[in-house]
């Protein structure tokens, strides 16, 4: 009891009637409690009396099966309050503090900042099983769909006539995401989005510690050469950013090395598709808010490398 009585004073909430409720728990179901406030995040804000009522309501319920249902099956709130027996402002408040918990709980041991060493081995994961040496990583963007924003105008209306945010994304050689980030408005090309981006600074001002350049076997005679991402044309060319060669009339060295580029960026396609196979929210229209739909997508790819 003295642990609750310390979660209930951190939240600044009607404590005594809400200790009334707890107390006539039984010791499961106060481990239960124990280990949702475990979930959460230390400093948790006082305003979120909504949370626990449903934190009280799922006392016989895990809140984080609700929302790996909705994440999985991208339903509507009303569906999963239906199915639950539970109101919808529940479980949209349930939903949007348990992604943030788990991308909060997950980033630093699933998607840690990648280290030189790290890009080292991914290359040599690269070179291994898609012969294409020096490639640290196949980027590409993804547009996930969204409601139109109230007074956004065009700024989230893509090219496919739909309404978007980009996820841009790094993959390594087993479709792993290494690097995300989300949020820039669907009107936006990838080479905009990699210019708004922390990672396109990065890989401009040469501080994504990527190893040194190397001498690739068998080419010597090209000396040096640096540690590269693959992307397609929608991409610049820069000194550790490759895109394909343009045109159809191309010589036979520039065919190959179209063949290899595009079999090396295959990796981020499929992992793209291998995320919206198991979480289907990816292949509907999400309805919240912006930054709700930012914090839902990058709790995917997060997920996605513990499943």
């Amino acid at each position: 009891m003295p642990l609750l009585s310390r979660f209930l004073s951190q939240l600044d909430l009607h404590s005594a009637s809400l200790l009334r409720v707890f107390s006539k728990q039984s010791g499961q179901q106060g481990k239960k409690l124990k280990d949702m406030a475990a979930m959460m995040t230390e400093d948790i804000d006082a305003s979120r009396e909504c949370l626990i009522k449903g934190l009280c309501i799922y006392l016989n319920e895990d809140p984080e099966d609700l929302v790996k249902e909705y994440l999985a099956t991208g339903d509507s709130y009303r569906t999963i309050a239906f199915s639950y027996r539970v109101g919808f402002a529940t479980v949209a408040v349930i939903a949007r503090e348990v992604a943030g918990a788990i991308w909060t709980a997950l980033v630093e041991e699933t998607m840690p900042v990648p280290q030189t060493e790290d890009w080292r081995a991914i290359a040599a994961e690269f070179q291994e099983r898609w012969n294409f040496p020096n490639c640290v990583g196949a980027i590409d963007g993804k547009h996930v769909v969204i409601q139109a924003p109230a007074n956004s105008g065009s700024l989230y209306f893509n090219y496919k006539s739909t309404h978007s945010l980009v996820l841009l994304a790094v993959v390594d050689a087993q479709y792993l995401f290494r690097v995300v980030d989300v949020g820039g408005f669907g009107r936006s090309s990838d080479s905009e989005s990699l210019r708004n981006f922390a990672f396109g600074e990065g890989l401009r001002d040469g501080s994504l510690q990527l190893p040194p350049d190397t001498v690739i076997p068998g080419a010597e005679r090209l000396g040096l050469l640096p540690h590269v991402f693959v992307g397609d044309e929608a991409f610049p060319l820069l000194d550790n950013l490759l895109r394909p060669f343009p045109g159809r009339q191309l010589t036979r060295e520039r065919r190959l090395f179209n063949y290899r580029h595009s079999r090396a960026r295959l990796v981020v396609e499929c992992a793209f598709g291998i995320l919206s196979s198991q979480w289907r929210m990816f292949r509907r229209v999400i309805t919240t808010s912006p930054e709700e739909d930012t914090r839902k997508a990058i709790t995917h790819t997060c997920r996605r490398r513990v499943e």
